[in-house]
């Protein structure tokens, strides 16, 4: 697997995850070595450890987000073991999440443009996957988002938009799965075997319709992309494609306001001009909607 932004500096691991290390691998001649992987939580390293290659993901005590949160992540991908589709599970304690690491590459930024057949099948292949039984919650998720930020910064356009989705309510499920949430290029790694899928942490169950527009939205598919994904997908789930674009842009005020609050936390823990600039820039798509 190679993320992009890998750090090549050694960090001393830290001693709950040395803990956990420790009681997976009793037998292993050395504490290991951690690197920080560049991302935009922040919250996941490479270990090795005798020659192994390990991923290990932290539960962020001091600047929560939303809708994280690793026993959950623990539990879909036991879950979803043997499916081919994710990294396995090694372990879990309170502030560590250890798993395999995947062998190959992830696809180029920009790039799912030119592979709409394979990434339509790897969306069908997850969404044959048993129910998780953990049911995604969109409106709770966008009250969670304006709960944790500053007052300060809880501006009218924020309060009207996430007042229209409480009037509304979620659109009824066209047909409910397991979905991961965060399909882009960067978490789809292939290897010989074709694609799987990483970073499982906003995973859960919830409407199909729901992870398409998700999928279109946070790649900037053009509009023949689009099209290409919802005419395969509709034809092999055997669903209306006319049925499924409109489900889809049911949701689409609800992915906009949800990208808005994600960079605005972000930049409010983080105090990464980056975020900053991309909450204005999500902001700005939410009051024109």
């Amino acid at each position: 697997m190679k993320l992009s932004g890998q750090a090549t500096v050694t960090h001393s691991i830290d001693p709950s995850l040395s803990k956990l290390l420790a009681q997976k691998f009793p037998a292993a001649q050395s504490a290991g070595s951690f690197f920080p992987l560049a991302g935009l939580t922040g919250q996941t390293g490479k270990v090795e450890l005798d020659g192994r290659t390990l991923l290990a993901r932290r539960q962020q005590s001091e600047y929560p987000i939303p809708g994280v949160n690793r026993r959950r992540e623990y539990h879909i991908l036991r879950h979803l073991g043997g499916s081919g589709l994710a990294p396995a599970v090694l372990g879990i304690n309170r502030e560590w999440l250890l798993l395999s690491w995947l062998p190959g590459e992830t696809l180029a930024s920009g790039s799912l443009s030119d592979c709409i057949a394979p990434l339509t099948g790897l969306v069908i292949r997850l969404h044959r996957q048993p129910l998780s039984g953990y049911r995604l919650d969109m409106l709770r998720l966008l009250e969670s988002y304006w709960l944790q930020s500053r007052p300060s910064r809880r501006h009218s356009g924020w309060l009207k938009a996430l007042k229209v989705c409480q009037r509304r309510g979620e659109p009824r499920p066209l047909r409910l799965a397991l979905l991961h949430m965060d399909i882009h290029a960067g978490n789809i790694i292939v290897d010989r075997d074709g694609l799987h899928l990483i970073d499982w942490e906003y995973a859960s169950d919830g409407d199909v319709a729901l992870e398409l527009a998700a999928t279109i939205a946070g790649n900037g598919l053009d509009k023949q992309s689009q099209s290409d994904l919802t005419e395969r997908y509709a034809e092999q789930q055997r669903l209306d494609v006319r049925q499924l674009n409109h489900q889809i842009r049911l949701w689409q005020p609800w992915l906009r306001l949800l990208m808005a609050s994600w960079y605005e936390l972000r930049w409010q823990q983080s105090g990464d001009a980056i975020f900053d600039t991309l909450a204005a820039e999500a902001w700005q798509r939410v009051v024109n909607d």
